[in-house]
């Protein structure tokens, strides 16, 4: 084979551009006893992949028999399932206060409300004088000790 031919291979292949029977041709070349000198760097690669195909595992892998786990957490989950079944209470609707009280009652309960709240925003606001005396009140009891 012409060692020019086979330098183009070899860069083909480096490239990923080699079809099958160009490596083909390349494993021959290298399998062969006579490889030009520069390029037996290659020669242990091309030589590997021809005795890889040749290793066969030989040793007996032990199976062991598969246990049945599938079967049992079915009829476990059926199991929880059916225990769920039994306890399960359903709730009833959530009752509304258009359910229980009239427009009129719901009305007169939102007047009071906003009364307790206007009274109370007063009492709130008469905290504030309430707690300036307190400073005040402070500052001289402090000066006096």
């Amino acid at each position: 084979m012409e060692l020019h031919n086979i330098e183009k291979l070899i860069e083909k292949y480096f490239e990923a551009t080699t079809t099958v029977a160009e490596e083909e041709k390349l494993r021959r070349y290298f399998s062969e006893d006579e490889v030009a000198p520069h390029l037996e760097q290659y020669e242990s690669l091309f030589n590997y992949f021809t005795k890889a195909k040749e290793e066969r595992f030989t040793k007996q892998v032990p199976l062991k028999p598969r246990k049945n786990y599938l079967k049992w957490v079915s009829v476990a989950a059926i199991a929880v399932f059916m225990v769920g079944l039994y306890f399960y209470q359903p709730t009833p609707p959530p009752v509304t206060l258009a359910d229980e009280y009239t427009p009129e009652e719901i009305e007169s309960a939102k007047e009071a409300l906003a009364l307790l709240a206007m009274n109370f925003n007063k009492g709130t606001e008469q905290l504030y004088y309430l707690e300036e005396f307190e400073k005040t009140t402070n500052k001289f009891l402090t000066k006096n000790n």
